[in-house]
């Protein structure tokens, strides 16, 4: 079982055990790829027992970043944990249907990767924007909260029967990255302002709807500039037409 290509993420992780299993899960499963946000007083040291010597050369060479964008900036397919629903948390994968989009992103040769929010309050809606697909693992009733390590453990594992057997497929059109999705939902946002389309004091949920959109139609390059060209031509016309709308004259 080899997850190349699939990386795990931990947002604002604040307990320090949590992160070193984490490592032994990533390990557990061969993903050799972990990255932490802005971790919250995590000791390497404590996270170092509970990563057990295979998980530590993982946790060694984790990523720390200052926040969720420059974690997925090069992945494709970014599906975030919750355990909410409803409002911004719509459309949830369960683990299998999860596990199927991570196969199929990586026959692409697309990067992955899986986000898990803090401990005490999972992700924000903010993060949530920046994740392409939500998926959520089934629990009884009484006990809806997972111990991060054991949410990454079950998506790791569920992923690992749906791989490609072989090499991503050659010619493969590979998906946008997440740093240009990035690139055109802030161009879209402001073509939608300039038309007034936008109303209301919250954007970001309503260009939710396109990032789902986009999320799901998988855009390739060529169709992602094509949408960045038509941005820039809404911009340019609505540009052309406020120059030569009449002046009122000076005031003496």
């Amino acid at each position: 079982m080899c997850l190349d290509g699939v990386q795990v993420v931990l947002v604002e992780t604040g307990i320090s055990e949590n992160v070193g299993m984490v490592a032994r899960a990533c390990a557990n499963t061969g993903c050799r790829s972990l990255c932490l946000v802005a971790p919250r007083d995590v000791d390497m040291g404590r996270a170092g027992a509970l990563a057990t010597p295979q998980g530590r050369p993982i946790l060694d060479a984790a990523r720390v970043v200052p926040d969720l964008p420059a974690a997925v900036a090069a992945s494709s397919l970014v599906i975030g944990t919750t355990a909410r629903k409803g409002g911004w948390r719509r459309d949830i994968l369960s683990p299998g249907d999860a596990a199927g989009l991570v196969a199929d992103a990586l026959a692409r040769g697309d990067e992955v990767s899986l986000v898990f929010g803090p401990e005490d309050r999972g992700l924000s809606n903010r993060d949530v924007t920046l994740c392409t697909h939500l998926a959520s693992i089934p629990t009884a009733p009484g006990g809806t909260s997972l111990n991060v390590a054991q949410a990454a453990l079950i998506l790791l594992y569920g992923c690992g029967p749906g791989l490609p057997a072989s090499s991503p497929r050659p010619g493969g059109a590979r998906t946008v990255p997440s740093e240009d999705m990035e690139r055109l939902m802030a161009r879209l946002g402001a073509m939608f302002r300039e038309i007034d389309l936008v109303h209301g004091d919250d954007p970001d949920y309503y260009l939710l709807l396109w990032r789902r959109l986009f999320a799901r139609a998988g855009l390739r390059r060529h169709e992602y500039d094509a949408l960045m060209g038509l941005c820039r031509q809404v911009g340019n016309r609505i540009g052309a037409r406020s120059d030569r709308r009449p002046r009122p004259p000076h005031a003496p």
